[in-house]
């Protein structure tokens, strides 16, 4: 299978971002930045070339923007500097951009431990949403001592979000997290899972909970969402963040040796990875998508995403039909 990278490559990347984003600290072939924990260097470039589009979360009316990033896999590295400096500049570039929604989980290995690591170093913990969730836990007391396990490896007080992960033991965590809420230590509670088949018990958990937050799987060629996740958010007024964008890489290997289509330009996008993510944004249920990597250049690279217009009716469908 192909990697990202090698798409970013074959699709002329840099030529179209020079014209979306002329700046050096997002260019291919540039340097380096600097880590974004030096205090004496000079302001952050962003990586996109104006603001990130926002969405209200519909339980407070905070806005966040649509672009996200996950942890899972990517986060999921060692102490040493060869493995963490790409994340540092990936976290660099990612809160220079003004993105903030960060997702991760107990259960995603040492990812908890690296984020809280790099988000301490670079001093930007006012300027991230937290995400993290109670995973693979049974009873109230089991919850409550992971989630202040998580807090300790994410090196905060408390957490923006805090979901059920893949509705394990719901009813339960979901009142600890609300308890949680009470006291101060998370903001808002949420939901998750990562397969269709799953979709008709998310809804049921949806209506029967009515959460702030359901996290689920969308992308061009998994539309399952679409006919009860999307419709039930609006209905109940609950965010919704997507996970799964590119199908774990393997959207990039259905495009391989295919050309960006012409009317890409028209929708501000300058790669495959960049459709992908505006085809899911363009959904207006969705409040925020999670991709995730570990590699600076892809990360300018999603954020772009969330810069210009969305795709229409018309270029959804062009897309869908590109990936059959």
């Amino acid at each position: 299978m192909a990697t990202r990278r090698e798409f970013v490559a074959s699709t002329a990347l840099s030529a179209a971002a020079v014209a979306l984003v002329p700046l050096s600290a997002c260019s291919q072939e540039a340097p380096p930045a600097a880590p974004v924990a030096a205090a004496a260097s000079p302001p952050s470039q962003p990586a996109t070339a104006g603001p990130l589009l926002r969405r209200a979360i519909p339980s407070s009316g905070e806005q966040v923007p649509v672009i996200g990033m996950g942890t899972s896999g990517s986060f999921e590295v060692g102490g040493g500097d060869a493995e963490r400096d790409p994340l540092r500049e990936v976290l660099r570039r990612f809160v220079a951009a003004g993105a903030s929604v960060v997702d991760t989980a107990p259960t995603y290995g040492s990812a908890e431990d690296v984020l809280g690591d790099l988000v301490a170093e670079a001093g930007v913990r006012e300027r991230v949403f937290l995400a993290t969730k109670l995973s693979g836990v049974e009873g109230r007391e089991a919850g409550l001592a992971q989630f202040e396990d998580s807090l300790r490896r994410l090196r905060t007080d408390r957490v923006e979000l805090l979901q059920v992960h893949n509705l394990g033991d719901t009813a339960t965590q979901l009142a600890l997290a609300r308890e949680l809420r009470q006291q101060g230590k998370v903001k808002y509670v949420g939901i998750t899972h990562f397969v269709e088949r799953a979709h008709d018990a998310v809804a049921e958990a949806m209506q029967a909970h009515r959460p702030d937050f359901v996290q689920i799987n969308y992308s061009p060629v998994s539309r399952g969402a679409e006919t009860r996740i999307f419709p039930l958010a609006r209905e109940l007024g609950i965010a919704v963040m997507v996970n799964r964008a590119f199908e774990d890489g393997r959207l990039f290997a259905r495009v391989k040796g295919k050309p960006l289509p012409g009317w890409a330009k028209d929708a501000d996008a300058s790669s495959w990875a960049q459709l992908f993510l505006k085809f899911v944004v363009s959904e207006p249920a969705v409040t925020v998508v999670i991709p995730a990597t570990s590699k600076p250049d892809n990360e300018s690279d999603n954020l772009r995403a969330g810069v210009g217009r969305l795709l229409d009716a018309r270029q959804r469908a062009a897309l869908v039909a590109a990936l059959e």
